[in-house]
């Protein structure tokens, strides 16, 4: 599956899903992504991701889970990642999305939230959810203007999760 989008800002992208493949590629994404969103990404800081980390995005199960790629349509090189991961019975799913720095404010994002709602509908997912350090104000603030709606993350002050109900 190969989707071709244009952002807000008019920026093409080539989306597509993961492969095992891509792991040198992605290894080479996350360390020019930010370093604070590398954090909020992982909930952890290192100045690189490790294979284990990679792990998830690599090995989709394309039933429960499944790993995206977007690339710029322009230059053909990886500029977002976005994951969504459901539970056993496709009642709930987890989101996740990183964008490279230098595509930040892009639409980038944007788009890959489009792509994980969209896939998320069409697996007949109920609910899905971002779960956000508070100090992630971007990412909250994106998540909100998409419908996602801000509720407490119980014993974890420092968190936020953010949800969107399709049905």
């Amino acid at each position: 599956m190969q989707t071709h989008l244009t952002t807000r800002t008019g920026l093409g992208l080539s989306v597509r899903i993961a492969t095992a493949d891509d792991e040198p590629a992605l290894q080479a994404f996350f360390d020019q992504v930010s370093d604070e969103d590398r954090r909020f990404r992982f909930l952890a800081a290192a100045d690189h991701v490790s294979h284990n980390q990679l792990v998830p995005l690599l090995e989709a199960d394309h039933y429960q889970s499944e790993s995206f790629l977007a690339f710029d349509s322009a230059n053909g090189e990886l500029v977002g990642s976005a994951l969504l991961a459901c539970d056993k019975a496709l009642d709930c799913g987890e989101i996740a999305v990183s964008v490279r720095a230098d595509y930040k404010g892009k639409g980038v994002g944007w788009a890959l939230l489009d792509v994980l709602g969209g896939e998320a509908q069409g697996r007949g997912v109920r609910r899905v959810i971002a779960i956000e350090s508070r100090d992630n104000h971007a990412a909250i603030e994106l998540e909100r203007e998409k419908g996602f709606t801000p509720e407490p993350f119980d014993g974890e002050p420092n968190l936020v999760i953010l949800s969107k109900t399709f049905r």
